[in-house]
């Protein structure tokens, strides 16, 4: 796993919360858990733009931060179910803030955004 250089300072509550929520899925996974879909294949299919490796990498990270719990359940073949802790739930009005907040400001954002992506050198 990525290790990084320079330490975060964990003092501010921003700081924090950003620190868990960091990764492109992040978000994304914990609102599919909280409307039923737990297994990760069905999360595959709702965001087929990411790896399975990344979600995957993206989950483990939640698990370790509390916000989820992994359920194996011993059949063959293996079966494997993710759910929200109360932490992961306590999580889920900050998300929908944001999603109202970008949905309100989609198309400004969606301009900045494209122009700082034509920006990038090849």
């Amino acid at each position: 796993m990525y290790q990084k250089k320079i330490a975060n300072t964990l003092n501010c509550g921003s700081v924090l919360t950003k620190e868990v929520l960091h990764g492109k899925w992040k978000s994304t996974l914990l609102s599919c858990i909280a409307q039923g879909i737990q297994r990760p294949s069905a999360m595959q299919r709702m965001i087929p733009s990411a790896t399975r490796r990344v979600l995957n990498v993206q989950l483990a990270e939640l698990e370790q931060h509390g916000l989820v719990q992994k359920t194996i359940f011993p059949e063959l073949p293996p079966k494997v179910e993710y759910s929200l802790t109360s932490l992961g739930q306590s999580l889920l009005p900050v998300i929908e803030v944001m999603e109202q907040w970008g949905n309100a400001h989609r198309a400004e954002l969606e301009q900045a955004l494209a122009v700082s992506l034509a920006e990038l050198p090849d």
